[in-house]
């Protein structure tokens, strides 16, 4: 997906976060959630969610949004949208949206929209639009990779079969199968307009091409 409204060069993270913590007011202390977000997602054990990931999806929100601005709520969400993330566990994102709503409470937000930014975390578990803005657009910017250029694609399936290395081929298979069918069955991937005209085909295309992948018959072991 090309920029869209003539943006220029792609602002740092932590440019980002200071634009973000500005409109949040978050205050003094918006350096220290910053560097334990960015030490969150710097972890070792991550292949795929990094910090590339975050600025992937944080780039291409403001790219289904543009010429305007996605909410703070959306922003932020993002920036903890896998602040918790071990492939081992479940609920990644209940934590995260937990970890969200300790921290940014602390930091004085308001109620409300400590619960917007927690409700847009929770929906990237399962990618069901919740009731607040600029859902649609967040929960296309988190699956945007699956619409991504084929190399960019087999980068993205790498880095997840390295966070899941704790299982066996053919459990990964099985279950990785199982989520793409899923996906590849939905009416809807994408929820924006913008979102589908950029990433529909091409993500049907890149889903269907790994199941196939994945439902072959493995191949005969040499004698």
């Amino acid at each position: 997906m090309g920029d869209h409204g003539g943006v220029g060069p792609r602002p740092s993270l932590r440019q980002r976060w200071a634009d973000l913590a500005a409109d949040l007011a978050l205050g003094a202390a918006a350096d220290d959630l910053r560097d334990e977000l960015l030490a969150a997602y710097g972890e070792p054990h991550r292949r795929y969610h990094g910090t590339a990931h975050l600025e992937m999806v944080l780039r291409v929100l403001d790219e289904l949004h543009a010429p305007g601005r996605p909410t703070a709520a959306a922003r932020a969400a993002l920036w903890f949208h896998d602040a918790v993330y071990d492939a081992r566990r479940g609920d990644n994102e209940a934590a995260s949206a937990a970890l969200a709503r300790a921290r940014l409470g602390a930091l004085g937000v308001a109620a409300d929209e400590v619960e917007r930014i927690a409700a847009l975390v929770e929906a990237t578990a399962e990618h069901v639009e919740v009731p607040v803005p600029g859902a649609a657009e967040l929960l296309d910017a988190d699956l945007s990779v699956l619409g991504a250029e084929r190399p960019a694609y087999e980068a993205y399936v790498a880095g997840v079969r390295a966070e899941y290395g704790h299982l066996d081929d053919e459990s990964f298979r099985r279950g990785r199968a199982a989520v793409l069918r899923r996906l590849a069955e939905r009416p809807q991937l994408f929820r924006s307009e913008r979102g589908r005209a950029s990433f529909d085909a091409s993500a049907r295309a890149n889903l269907a091409q790994e199941l196939r992948r994945l439902d072959a018959p493995p191949a005969p072991a040499d004698c």
